[in-house]
């Protein structure tokens, strides 16, 4: 039998392995409200996977890096969200504020405050993926890519994840053959090609 002389040796052992070793522990708590399937998603082409979940967020804690493989819209019940980009800037959600995070783009959430911070997340994945996937050892990553935008003035240098692109064109045609809604597709490709008649008829009159 262990006695309490025992244990409090043992507990501080086990936190000074915590602190030399530089092992970050998350406390936040993850309530999955209710979880279903659509059978005929125009989102996937097929069936999906929606699920709800209430996130609470300790003050002071810092989320994992992480991405979504489908799409998480984000609203805040409570408190202040901090939402960190991997790739790098922040942005800061208050209560009825909401966000979407889609494609991958790694990310985290943190609380800043004093008080807890309460959201809610809706995930629509395809069915056996999982709504998040945890970078390992917390490794900063950068990406993917959110538009074509992010590519060009050397901004390809700066992605690796899920890969690294060797030039700007690489990158470009990444983000062009990525799968995304339709409106989504649509948008960038109006974008692109407003970019490209832009720039033709700039080099026509110079």
């Amino acid at each position: 039998m262990i006695s309490k002389t025992s244990w409090k040796t043992i507990a501080i052992v086990i936190s000074l392995a915590f602190v030399f070793l530089g092992v970050t522990v998350y406390s936040q708590t993850a309530n999955m409200l209710i979880e279903g399937t659509i059978p005929d998603s125009k989102l996937f082409d097929g069936a999906a996977k929606v699920s709800v979940r209430e996130l609470t967020i300790k003050p002071g804690e810092k989320l994992p890096l992480h991405y979504h493989p489908g799409h998480v819209f984000i609203v805040v019940k409570s408190g202040t969200l901090i939402v960190e980009d991997g790739c790098g800037g922040e942005k800061k959600l208050t209560p009825g504020q909401g966000l979407e995070e889609m494609n991958g783009r790694v990310h985290r959430g943190k609380n800043v405050d004093a008080t807890d911070v309460v959201v809610y997340d809706i995930f629509i994945t395809e069915p056996g993926k999982p709504t998040t996937v945890t970078i390992p050892a917390n490794e900063r990553r950068c990406g993917p890519p959110k538009d074509v935008e992010e590519c060009r003035n050397d901004g390809w240098r700066r992605f690796n994840h899920p890969r690294s692109f060797s030039n700007q064109g690489r990158c470009v045609d990444f983000v062009r053959h990525m799968p995304r809604t339709y409106s989504s597709s649509r948008r960038m490709l109006f974008n692109d090609l407003r970019h490209d008649r832009s720039s033709a008829h700039a080099t026509v009159h110079s």
